[in-house]
């Protein structure tokens, strides 16, 4: 006779305090409703207060635990000081998740330093401070956390004009998430990426520049994604079910890779 622990089959939360990065909008704003069906208190990290309160207004309206973080990740000092102030608070985090992000499109050729610094200030450097401390309240907690990092498809193959800065900055949070994986594996933390395609969100739909050309536009086989799908396969890596899963990255394309 067989036997196993089914308590892996769950997809429950319950207990467990999530910060989501970004979670005030569009795919982080999903992510954040996602993880608190499942059970977790949420904590919406976002540079706009507005977006932040709203989200955590509808997750409390919900009857949802939640509280909001206004923080720009970019900023050592700021994401150092606000993390410790957030343990002493609620205690550690049990779950990270990596979202907030920019993408503003700008051709290669016309990208100027500056505009490429900024897009790896936030995108890369401060999905790696956020795992920083993150991480190190897990291990001063003995929790077994989960992180995921929200890539994108673009580092896989090219999608439109315009992304090479994003792309890069992607490229480099993929990188990290294997990293961190090998060297957070003693400790039981696990670190995964989901890797979206094309998705209808306020900031896709507001970000600047060209998209006038690339395979993205002619769509995927399956349709266009839309948030909540990414917010799926976020609740699946940061619940018991993927204990074993780390250094993994989920492509969310509706089968763009197929076209």
């Amino acid at each position: 006779m067989i036997t196993m622990d089914t308590s892996i089959f769950s997809f429950r939360l319950d207990g467990q305090l999530a910060v989501v990065t970004g979670g005030g909008m569009g795919i982080g704003a999903a992510i954040s409703v996602a993880l608190a069906s499942a059970g977790a208190r949420i904590v919406v990290v976002d540079r706009d207060e507005s977006a932040a309160s709203g989200t955590v207004e509808n997750l409390c309206t919900s009857g949802h635990p939640a509280e909001a973080v206004i923080l720009d990740i970019s900023d050592e000092a700021s994401v150092t000081h606000e993390m410790e102030r957030l343990v002493a608070r609620v205690g550690a985090p049990n779950i990270l998740i990596n979202n907030a992000g920019l993408q503003h499109r700008k051709l290669l050729l016309d990208t100027n330093a500056q505009e490429w610094d900024r897009m790896h200030a936030v995108n890369t450097r401060g999905a790696f401070l956020m795992l920083r401390e993150c991480s190190k309240a897990m291990i001063a907690a003995g929790i077994q956390g989960r992180v995921v990092n929200i890539c994108s498809l673009g580092i896989l193959h090219p999608m439109i004009w315009g992304l090479a800065a994003y792309a890069s900055s992607k490229g480099g949070v993929m990188a990290l998430t294997r990293n961190a994986a090998f060297e957070l594996a003693a400790h039981g933390i696990t670190v995964n990426a989901v890797l979206p395609g094309g998705v209808a969100t306020p900031g896709a739909m507001a970000a600047t520049g060209p998209a006038v050309a690339g395979p993205a536009l002619r769509g995927s086989p399956l349709g266009q994604c839309e948030p909540v799908d990414i917010a799926a396969a976020v609740v699946f890596l940061a619940s018991p079910a993927a204990r074993f899963i780390t250094a993994q990255s989920l492509c969310v394309d509706a089968g763009f890779l197929l076209s």
